[in-house]
């Protein structure tokens, strides 16, 4: 009836669409378990995290800041011991990034209620 060849074509036929099949299958339960999640409990988990590195954040422009008033109280130091006319516009200029940097992270704190 079926000459060899056509046989194996037969088979091959037979074969791969037994592969799509299962291969759609896969895909279709795939995708049904990988719909995206609710908007409400995407946006409350991103709130979630950002609350988390918040704080973070906080604590490390506080430490930024202390930094800066060390390095410039050095530097102010400096210019007082060496007599310079400069070191009041020296010792302003450090003091109101200190201060700056302290005001910004309790604004923001107190911006977004944490």
């Amino acid at each position: 009836m079926y000459s060899e060849d056509q046989a194996k074509c037969a088979w091959t036929v037979a074969r791969l669409s037994k592969i799509t099949l299962l291969t759609t299958v896969a895909l279709l339960t795939l995708i049904y378990n990988c719909q995206a999640q609710d908007g409400e409990e995407g946006i409350r988990q991103a709130t979630q995290k950002i609350t988390g590195y918040f704080e973070v954040g906080i604590y490390l422009m506080y430490a930024i800041g202390a930094v800066a008033g060390i390095v410039g109280a050095v530097k102010t130091f400096n210019k007082w011991n060496s007599g310079d006319p400069d070191t009041t516009k020296t010792a302003s200029a450090w003091f109101g990034s200190c201060i700056f940097l302290v005001v910004v992270a309790t604004v923001l704190r107190a911006m977004f209620g944490l």
